[in-house]
């Protein structure tokens, strides 16, 4: 495909993609292109819009854009290695032998996303116009919600490509000419953040009441306002504009609070309880023994959890799976590790206390992954799982795993504990840098306090220590901006493991830190081999990022190779 969004991709669609439902992520057929659809006949009526934008979801749940999320955002962390059968793709890229032949530097799946959102952008006021069923609001609706599947899409390859085509019209006539220059990462953020902040007020705040252990579907399921809260407050921690960070951190927050009061009205008991003034789902609630609601209710069977923003829907289909957790984390009815495998490092010894990624009482460590020497990625993978909630040193609970029917774990994009740890994070930064030692202005130390109350009530919950006497202390962590920031990354390590969040956090800590020592202190344990010229070779600001695909190259000689990546093998040509 040529760059994605050349002449290939009018014929992305047809009138039978353009039915396909929001749930069905895998009905895809190429029968006419777009440019050879009669608007007549279609665009037309409101169906044909909310046709489209179904479809726009249904790309993102396709293998291969569920496959870049992950790949994207976590292998080249400290987190993951190659497991059982890993594709010689996922070999090198384990190894960091990361070439422009490499099939995950290819962003078809995403530009295609991009493209069906365009269209929709460029249509839908046409049908508007004639249309007299389908009002202003819900075009207004429909714009924000596409906008800011686009903008997800945007955000994915600048954080893995840094520079990105960047294009806002759709591809629907063979003459188009597509062979676009690279934007810049600040350009194309700026871009996102903008049309964001332009349709937010337009998105739709709620499709329906939430429903105790579970939202409504199209809560989470579709781009609603507070999705869109959660995008800007990602993108603002990238921009560094972290006092905005803080203020959507806070309306998603808030809202949070507000649903957690009203179904306390309406319920004598929830699984949801206070920690600090967080409402999450409990760990054991109430007096239980037994541990792992958390993950029950967020990645188990249930799925659409209370504290979910966006996720994608795979829990209610019976005719398609998540290939990504299927093929990397195990199949539903195995045991057995899958293509990746998570670092033995994060899991050995936790029991007697010896780890120094998790507590011993963390119940995220037992949760999160199975095994020591060669160690299986749990998250995700199992429907249901059951525990002792306390833990005895020296020894791990033993626990009870329960399979799926099938692959069909959702893939939560955001939720509201990735949430907190963001605001977290923006507050250690508006505090300023402050010397070992030194004693903080009464402004930072009120930044250290919000920082602290967000990390410790995750931390808390991680270790069912709701109403225990606190083991994470303030004043352990208040002493340098270092120190601080080290503990958000720490907390969002465990808590984010294997949701293809830890690259992504990594890089943006270089590109804040202006290199990336502390980004190798932390993966290069995972290497046994080549130790001295892979640091090295990553130690350059180039490095963080994906080259581009050599097809992209030979497609677009507008494209300029990563310097990192140049091969003078690849030319480009008209």
């Amino acid at each position: 495909m040529k760059i994605h969004i050349n002449k290939n991709v009018a014929k992305l669609f047809s009138a039978a993609l353009l039915a396909s439902s929001l749930t069905a992520c895998d009905d895809f057929l190429s029968i006419i292109p777009l440019n050879e659809v009669v608007l007549e006949n279609y665009w037309t009526e409101e169906g044909d819009v909310t046709s489209v934008v179904n479809s726009c979801y249904s790309q993102l749940c396709t293998a291969d854009c569920l496959k870049r999320m992950l790949i994207w955002g976590e292998m080249r962390s400290d987190n993951l290695t190659a497991g059982n059968g890993a594709p010689l793709d996922l070999t090198r890229l384990a190894e960091e032998n990361l070439l422009e032949t490499n099939g995950y530097t290819d962003w078809t799946s995403f530009y295609q996303c991009i493209n069906r959102c365009n269209t929709v952008l460029h249509y839908a006021p046409s049908v508007y116009e004639i249309d007299p069923n389908y009002t202003e609001a819900e075009l207004r609706a429909n714009i924000a919600e596409v906008t800011a599947l686009r903008s997800l899409c945007y955000f994915y390859l600048i954080r893995t490509f840094r520079n990105v085509p960047y294009v806002t019209e759709p591809s629907i006539d063979d003459g188009q000419n597509y062979a676009v220059p690279a934007s810049s990462f600040d350009e194309v953020l700026a871009n996102i953040i903008a049309d964001l902040e332009a349709v937010k007020d337009d998105a739709v705040r709620s499709y329906g009441e939430p429903v105790y252990h579970s939202s409504s579907v199209l809560n989470v399921n579709r781009i609603t306002r507070y999705g869109i809260y959660a995008m800007l407050a990602d993108m603002y921690l990238w921009q560094g504009n972290y006092q905005r960070c803080i203020d959507y951190c806070d309306l998603i927050i808030d809202y949070k609070k507000d649903e957690y009061e009203e179904m306390l009205q309406e319920q004598s008991t929830l699984d949801i309880e206070l920690y600090g003034n967080f409402p999450l789902i409990s760990e054991a609630p109430g007096t239980s023994t037994r541990a792992s609601t958390t993950y029950n209710q967020i990645f188990g069977s249930y799925g659409n959890s209370f504290e979910s923003l966006f996720e994608l829907n795979f829990v209610d289909s019976e005719t398609r799976e998540n290939a990504a957790v299927k093929d990397f984390y195990g199949n539903y009815n195995s045991t057995t590790v899958g293509q990746l495998a998570a670092t033995p490092f994060l899991n050995s010894e936790v029991a007697n206390g010896s780890n120094s990624y998790f507590d011993r009482t963390d119940l995220r460590a037992y949760a999160n992954m199975a095994g020591e020497s060669t160690v299986r990625v749990r998250k995700y993978v199992a429907s249901n799982l059951d525990f002792l909630a306390t833990t005895v040193t020296g020894n791990a609970p033993t626990v009870n795993e329960t399979s799926r029917t099938a692959n069909v774990a959702n893939w939560i994009v955001y939720r509201l504990t990735d949430v907190m740890l963001m605001k977290a994070e923006a507050e250690v930064e508006l505090a300023g840098n402050i010397e070992e030692g030194s004693t903080l202005t009464p402004e930072q130390e009120a930044h250290y306090r919000s920082a602290f109350s967000c990390v410790s009530a995750v931390w808390k919950r991680g270790n069912n220590k709701r109403l225990a006497t606190d083991t994470l202390l303030y004043e352990k962590y208040a002493t340098s901006r270092q120190t601080m920031e080290d503990l958000v990354m720490d907390e969002r390590q465990r808590e984010l493991m294997f949701e293809g969040k830890r690259w992504f956090d990594l890089v943006r800590m270089c590109r804040r830190d202006g290199n990336n020592t502390r980004m190798l202190n932390k993966i290069m344990p995972k290497f046994s081999e080549n130790t001295v010229a892979l640091r090295i070779r990553l130690s350059s600001a180039d490095a963080l990022y994906y080259p581009y695909n050599e097809k992209e190259l030979r497609a677009n000689p507008n494209l300029v190779q990563n310097p990192a990546y140049n091969n003078e093998s690849i030319t480009t040509t008209e």
